[in-house]
């Protein structure tokens, strides 16, 4: 057998543990252990040579992973689908994606005008999040499940949007962001009454902790008077092992005093009537190197969302932030279901309205590939619609691509007005 090239990897590997991150080296270790385990089961000379040309790739790539090309070091990548600060990961998106279905019943709206929204897709990897104040602990933006993603990774770790206007939550707001976890402990949004208040740990009037383990799962709202505080535990499908190792979406609606938080497609807490007494917040995980609290997809919004009054519709058209789609993609995201519900609603309340849906975008990308992608998205959405009992006779569709900015692509929150689907009255 030819065990010569068996020991060569194994001793670039060795070497290699030296200098190369923990995590990196225990994947490529195991790697090449089960490769060699089935070299040594094999029977011929070409079984083993084909099983040792294979562990020398694996060696090759984590050797140009963990140190670069060029024998400098990088940042280690995601190859296994599971993020690069945990090895022990073992959950798979793929496995539990939600659906549309899961979500029809679902009601969160987000406001109507998006203040802040990042998803990190221009960030390097390895660094911290360029459109975020780091306030304390750790924190670096990685690639995990194909998108990019905010780790924190420090006892406590405390962040905060990067936005020029100091006061920039009002009486009514929406936050919304997804969230893997992997270990007991997720995110925490922290209110304060000022942003320089941020930076005391003294100094937050109301905290929302997202499943905190205390013999179950649950979802903890602290107030520093402790007059309002509140504990609920959350639904078996999402709770304790159901939710490690998996994308949940986290939604925080607050308007005139009352607050309504949910998990997927789950309302889990509403609390009629709670004085956040805040004009900025912060993001707070609880990591470590090895179980990151991991965030993406983040997006703040100023206003109450959609009216849906049982009166008379007389408005001109809807502008909604609220139907998302994967990127580059027609596929609507489950969430959106809570915008779609809202304007099935107004139309089946109002028998003789139409519409006509509008799909619009930034001006990232082709011009002619964003006005055909606006157009699949509005057909999208249309379908969806139809699916729900509107008849088709009352939608039609146009898509714009970038070709009607309401705001300034200049800006990541102006690029994110301006992807929107508006509903036209006809």
């Amino acid at each position: 057998m030819k065990v010569e090239k068996i020991i060569r990897s194994i001793s670039v590997v060795l070497l290699l543990a030296v200098s190369m991150p923990a995590i990196t080296q225990a994947q490529l270790l195991k790697k090449l252990k089960d490769k060699v385990n089935q070299a040594v089961d094999k029977k011929t000379d070409k079984a083993v040579d084909n099983t040792v040309n294979k562990a020398d790739k694996t060696v090759d790539d984590g050797v140009n992973k963990a140190i670069g090309k060029d024998g400098n070091p990088t940042t280690p990548s995601n190859t296994d689908n599971k993020p690069a600060a945990s090895p022990t990961t073992s959950g798979s998106k793929a496995a539990s994606s939600p659906t549309i279905s899961t979500y029809k019943n679902y009601d969160f709206v987000p406001g109507d005008k998006i203040i802040f929204e990042d998803h990190f897709d221009t960030d390097e990897e390895g660094e911290f999040a360029t459109h975020w104040k780091l306030i304390a602990g750790q924190g670096n933006v990685n690639t995990f499940d194909g998108k990019k993603i905010l780790l924190l990774t420090g006892s406590y770790s405390r962040i905060i949007p990067a936005i020029k206007t100091p006061a920039y939550l009002t009486d009514s707001f929406t936050v919304e962001f997804d969230n893997y976890s992997i270990d007991d402990f997720g995110p925490q949004v922290w209110f304060y009454k000022t942003v320089d208040d941020a930076k005391s740990d003294d100094a937050v009037p109301v905290k929302i902790v997202f499943n905190e383990r205390n013999g179950f799962w649950t979802l903890n709202v602290r107030t520093r008077d402790r007059k309002s505080d509140q504990q609920v535990k959350y639904p078996e499908s999402i709770g304790y092992n159901n939710y490690r190792n998996k994308w949940h979406h986290i939604a925080i609606a607050y308007k005139d005093k009352r607050l309504k938080i949910y998990v997927d497609e789950y309302r889990v807490l509403s609390i009629p009537e709670i004085d956040l007494n805040s004009t900025a917040l912060a993001v707070v995980g609880d990591g470590t190197p090895k179980d990151p609290v991991m965030i993406s997809n983040f997006k703040l919004a100023q206003g109450a969302g959609i009216k849906t009054q049982e009166t008379k519709f007389t408005d001109t058209k809807i502008v909604t932030h609220g139907i998302n789609f994967d990127i580059n993609k027609a596929d609507i995201k489950p969430e959106s279901m809570g915008t779609i519900n809202a304007i099935v609603g107004i139309l089946k309340t109002n028998p003789e309205l139409k519409f006509e849906i509008q799909g619009h975008t930034d001006n990232s990308g082709n011009a002619a590939n964003n006005l055909s992608l606006s157009q699949k998205r509005a057909d999208e959405v249309k379908k969806q619609m139809v699916a729900l009992g509107i008849d088709e006779s009352r939608l039609t569709t146009k898509g714009f691509g970038d070709t009607k900015a309401i705001s300034d692509n200049g800006t990541l929150e102006g690029k994110a007005n301006n992807r929107r689907v508006e509903f036209i009255k006809l």
